[in-house]
């Protein structure tokens, strides 16, 4: 399974949580290739600034010591969900040729329902416009969809919408476009003896 590489920063608490036994700095992240959020701790005298990049990988990492663990949406600070906006709408700004290849490859997931129909403002008619305009040629920038397509609401604005989404919903979401799922609880099995 691919990991993150690089991640922004969401929140950084230099003494960690009131709650937690051990007070320890920690700061929650957001990956930029699967929008994993993540809880690390940083290097000793490092200080962090929301929306810095930082390098999450698994070679040697010049402001993190190690990630703790993936968390989950709910367990986000209020700093965190105050700049977790602006932090996908960062990412999928920064890598726009990524995002506007999904408008170019998206396909049906259904007879009935196709992938732009579950960005949030973008219904069938929508779906539509994109699909019989991309047939005269794939989109080379959101400019060039907003140009070509009428009417179309923001391309970025949705992709943020929908990946905020995914994160909200967790497990309870059936379609994953942008991000990666929750790690299933794996079932228990005891070894068998030979």
């Amino acid at each position: 399974m691919k990991t993150e590489d690089k991640a922004l920063v969401l929140d950084f608490l230099p003494l960690g949580r009131s709650s937690d036994y051990k007070t320890e700095p920690i700061a929650q992240l957001l990956g930029k290739d699967f929008f994993t959020l993540l809880e690390v701790i940083p290097k000793q005298g490092i200080e962090l600034k929301a929306l810095d990049e930082v390098y999450v990988g698994k070679d040697e990492r010049p402001v993190i010591e190690f990630i703790k663990r993936r968390i989950s949406h709910k367990e986000l600070t209020n700093n965190s969900l105050t700049e977790l906006e602006k932090a996908v709408e960062t990412i999928v700004l920064g890598d726009e040729k990524r995002f506007v290849e999904f408008y170019n490859i998206s396909r049906s997931i259904t007879l009935k329902r196709h992938q732009i129909e579950l960005l949030p403002g973008m219904g069938k008619k929508h779906m539509l416009q994109i699909l019989s305009t991309r047939e005269k040629g794939l989109f080379t920038s959101f400019k060039d969809m907003k140009e070509r397509v009428f009417g179309i609401p923001d391309p970025v604005a949705a992709i943020v919408k929908r990946v905020i989404e995914e994160l909200e919903d967790g497990p309870e979401m059936k379609h994953y476009l942008f991000v990666r799922p929750p790690s299933q609880e794996r079932e228990f099995r005891p070894r068998r003896r030979m």
